[in-house]
């Protein structure tokens, strides 16, 4: 079936046709390399690690959403434009690699037809805005955020003030206090709360949280207030990222988020600055006040929770360990398979390895959308969740997703490792993540741990956190080590990183291992947890009872040795790699989703 196109939107249609003539000035040497790397960062357009005219495209996907449609011409572009694959970022983006420069203004343009952007998905500008993946069919959500995201990153889309900020500007909206969406670490982290009325019920909101931010110097998101009304959250929103660019350090981009601002001036006076800033933007022509037309057509009703209760946070899910002699269907049942008990809703979430979709399962993806009447979303854990379904269509489901080598059991789960592209593609990354990832995966595996619940695993190729290592229960981050004169790919653990209820605490420094070491540290820490904890009880939770992070890094110790690289030559080679383990860093181009 040939995909729907659609009448380009008019800006995006300029934007492409500027891109066709400023690349063609750039490849005849009327434009100058620095001009022409900002103004193709704006557009979504990353320069990989093997130079020349090799690209990464970011295809944006707010708050995950995507067609049958958009999916098919995905499948299209990773045939024409990529090598037959396109990759889910931990932000709900769709990347692809290896875009040759010279054919990403067709390339554009036919997203441009399909209702895709790149616009402002890399750069110093309001990235793709993020919304949990479970909006609109969450029982425990206060509201769909689903409309409210999407109103947010078409209002911002093209926005002045979205264009050349200090740094990039990251929002992200969840239904919950359970926060699947992970606001708490974003520039700006929406999250939908209620607060009683005189007569006794509750009036949905909700809490803004700002100046949030991983990276290598991570900060937790701070709230500006107790409640703020729907009709009010445009202009907030609007007010923090004026604020950012009024205030945000243009000089040093190490310190130019909005988390350091806070360290500048103290979270109370950057509120301040914030509420001011709210306070008079009723003056300006592009005052985004009251309730948007889109949310109101759409609707915000939430999936199961009445403005007369109070609902009940979920927290964390933990399932239960599933023995792995159970039958395929029911392991995949009773791991992938979210059943809403308010409303009867059904999700199911499809495993994507790596977070890489294949060309082939783009189509057949967009197949099942169609044959089963449903919606799909991709999660910050690099999967999709199918939406909108009945109990009666699980069985043919997980069959068709086993056809495509999709319904593997434990999506989001132990087995599902998330992974920054890495040494791979990044200019940034010094190890081979996505390796690392692939042996871990292993790993549990052959030790029938896989399936695991309640224990997610991060990794990222350096300190900057792409891969989110910061907020999970076992994470790494690449790190270069010298070992008998030579040198040698290397790993920080850190262990308990937890995000649930409005609060986040980023994991703790454990002890360094060798890269080919890890994989055996992740098995023993998931075996005793699995083995040890109490029933329903997180990962951070468990950790501390027995002891914290120091207790289990010196249980582990014997793990960070170096043997003879005669004896052992593969702890000094990296996954993936034939020769010798080098450091290469590259000037990195703000990489991070």
């Amino acid at each position: 079936m040939e995909t729907e196109t659609r009448e380009i939107d008019p800006e995006l249609a300029a934007d492409i046709a500027k891109f066709r003539r400023l690349l063609a000035d750039h490849l005849a040497d009327r434009v100058d390399e620095d001009s022409f790397r900002v103004f193709r960062l704006n557009n979504g357009i990353y320069g990989q690690r093997q130079q020349g005219h090799n690209q990464m495209v970011r295809v944006k996907l707010p708050y995950g959403n995507v067609s049958p449609e958009q999916l098919e011409l995905l499948g299209s572009v990773a045939d024409r434009y990529s090598r037959g694959w396109g990759h889910i970022t931990t932000r709900q983006n769709i990347q692809f690699h290896f875009v040759q420069l010279e054919t990403v203004p067709d390339l554009l343009e036919e997203l441009a037809q399909a209702g895709l952007t790149t616009r402002e998905a890399c750069g110093d500008t309001v990235r793709n805005v993020m919304g949990c993946h479970l909006a609109g069919a969450c029982p425990f959500e206060v509201l769909d955020i689903s409309p409210w995201a999407e109103a947010t990153f078409r209002y911002f889309l093209h926005h002045p003030y979205a264009q050349r900020l200090p740094r990039k500007f990251k929002i992200n909206f969840s239904g919950c206090v359970t926060d699947c969406g992970q606001a708490m670490f974003n520039d700006v982290g929406v999250v939908a709360v209620s607060r009683p009325r005189s007569d006794g019920t509750l009036e949905p909101g909700f809490r803004v949280f700002i100046a949030g931010g991983l990276g290598a110097n991570p900060h937790p998101a701070q709230a500006l207030e107790e409640f703020t009304a729907r009709e009010d959250l445009l202009p907030t929103i609007e007010a923090v990222l004026r604020t950012f660019d009024h205030f945000g350090n243009r000089y040093n981009k190490l310190r130019a988020r909005l988390k350091w601002v806070v360290d500048e001036l103290g979270i109370e006076e950057l509120r301040r600055r914030v509420l001011r800033e709210r306070q008079l933007l009723l003056a300006s022509s592009s005052w985004p006040g009251g309730i948007p037309e889109l949310v109101q057509e759409l609707g915000d009703e939430p999936a199961g929770v009445s403005t007369a209760v109070q609902p009940t946070p979920m927290g964390v899910p933990v399932m239960l360990r599933v023995s792995p002699k159970a039958d395929p269907y029911t392991r995949w049942e009773s791991t992938n398979v979210v059943v809403g008990v308010a409303k009867g809703t059904v999700s199911a979430i499809a495993y994507a390895r790596l977070g890489d979709i294949t060309s082939d399962q783009f189509r057949a993806l967009a197949s099942i959308v169609r044959d089963f009447g449903v919606t799909v979303r991709t999660t910050n854990r690099q999967n999709l969740v199918f939406r909108g379904l009945s109990s009666e269509q699980l069985q043919d489901l997980y069959r068709r997703l086993d056809e495509i080598g999709m319904a593997q059991p434990g999506a989001e789960l132990a087995r599902d490792v998330v992974s920054c592209p890495g040494a791979d593609t990044c200019n940034l990354a010094v190890t081979q993540s996505r390796g690392l990832a692939e042996d871990i995966g292993r790993a549990l595996e052959e030790a029938g741990l896989a399936d695991v619940g309640g224990i997610r695993i991060n990794i990222s190729g350096c300190t900057n956190s792409c891969g989110q290592h910061h907020v999970a229960d076992i994470g790494f981050h690449g790190a270069e080590r010298r070992a008998n004169g030579r040198q040698a790919p290397g790993y920080q653990l850190l262990l308990g990183g937890h995000l649930s209820n409005t609060e986040v605490q980023f994991a703790q420094r454990a002890l360094r291992l060798p890269a080919k070491a890890a994989a055996e540290a992740t098995v023993r820490l998931v075996g005793r947890f699995a083995e040890e904890r109490d029933a329903g009880e997180p990962f951070a939770e468990w950790m501390q009872r027995v002891g914290g992070a120091k207790v289990l890094a010196t249980e582990l110790k014997d793990l960070d040795e170096w043997p003879d690289p005669e004896e052992r030559p593969d702890y000094y080679i990296d996954f993936g790699e034939t020769g010798p383990y080098v450091a290469e860093v590259g000037e990195g181009e703000c990489a991070a989703g």
